[in-house]
């Protein structure tokens, strides 16, 4: 075969697939243009299906009171419990019960309100500093609405559930964290930890004895709290 022809069949080769792929390209645009409706229908569909929920806060606060605080918080617990909510169960469970578990995860924090020290809480006899202090109390239970959650949940067959009752696994999650804190002590460390923390600060203000008074008989130290690790 001479060199022209040779050429002469590259070229004719090369057109053939030029042409071919020009038409593979034509019915891709085509498919395309046929489906693009079809796509649209199925992104609305699933707009419908799996809904983003709008969060409209409404612009109008109102503020109902505002109250000067004088909190020392000293220890902060973080409990995590799983709660059962139920009801009408027992032989009619499969008809009407219904009943959700929910994983609760929190902080409960306490300290103590110096707020309700006042001058007469606080005296002083000869190298000793005599404070008062109030019992210690739990400021806040708060669930982590994002670590918190219902595991899982089953209604009846006849039955669309309660739409309270997460609402009042809840309400039982809070006071069950609540509950556990109190259970390990958590009142006993805030205020161990709220004597260190202020013993450390009177020291500094020149005071080498700090005796610090409840209003309970059980409750006076008689010696300075050991400092924190």
């Amino acid at each position: 075969m001479s060199n022209a022809k040779g050429w002469v069949l590259v070229l004719g080769v090369l057109a053939i697939l030029a042409w071919s792929m020009h038409q593979v390209v034509r019915s891709v645009e085509e498919t395309a243009t046929r489906l693009a409706p079809l796509q649209g229908l199925s992104t609305e569909v699933a707009r419908v299906l799996h809904p983003t929920p709008t969060i409209l806060p409404d612009p109008v606060t109102i503020v109902r009171q505002i109250q000067p605080l004088a909190r020392l918080e000293t220890v902060q617990y973080t409990v995590e419990k799983i709660i059962t909510a139920e009801e009408n169960q027992g032989i009619w469970g499969p008809l009407f019960g219904d009943r959700l578990l929910f994983v609760a995860h929190g902080v409960v924090v306490a300290g103590l309100d110096l707020s309700q020290v006042g001058p007469e809480d606080v005296w002083v006899e000869q190298d000793t500093l005599y404070l008062r202090l109030p019992p210690p109390e739990i400021f806040l239970v708060a669930l982590d609405n994002q670590k918190s959650y219902v595991y899982d949940r089953r209604k009846g067959l006849l039955t669309k559930g309660d739409i309270h009752l997460e609402t009042e696994a809840r309400k039982a999650a809070e006071q069950a964290l609540r509950e556990a804190a109190l259970e390990d002590g958590i009142l006993d460390l805030a205020r161990k930890n709220g004597e260190a923390f202020l013993y450390r600060f009177l020291a500094s203000l020149g005071f080498s004895r700090v005796v610090f008074v409840y209003p309970t008989p059980t409750a006076p130290t008689g010696t300075p709290p050991p400092p924190l690790p």
